[in-house]
């Protein structure tokens, strides 16, 4: 079985669903971005690491991006969405993907 890296899609799907909504203007395609990556790293996390580690990343992603909106208000929108970026990314890799 060839072993699939996620932490770069976790980071396109904050990242490109972000600039997505913001450079469209429709916030539900920054929501199809990022709903389609965590859809496509939960279904490899589930078959490489069971679904106890699917569902705790997943949860992860999912409070990055809600963890984002209150922290652009601190530090600014880009600035806030590299930060959880990096945490859900990290925290694949770490976990999912090393």
């Amino acid at each position: 079985m060839t072993q699939s890296f996620t932490a770069p899609v976790v980071a396109a799907g904050l990242i490109g669903g972000f600039a997505a909504a913001r450079y469209s203007g429709r916030r539900e395609l920054g929501g199809v971005v990022l709903a389609a990556a965590g859809a496509w790293c939960t279904t490899e996390w589930f078959k490489a690491k069971g679904p106890v580690v699917a569902g705790s990343l997943l949860g992860g992603y999912l409070v990055a991006f809600g963890a984002s909106h209150p922290l652009a208000k601190k530090i600014g929108a880009w600035p806030a969405v590299f930060a959880v970026t990096t945490a859900a990314a990290g925290a694949a890799y770490a976990v999912a993907d090393h």
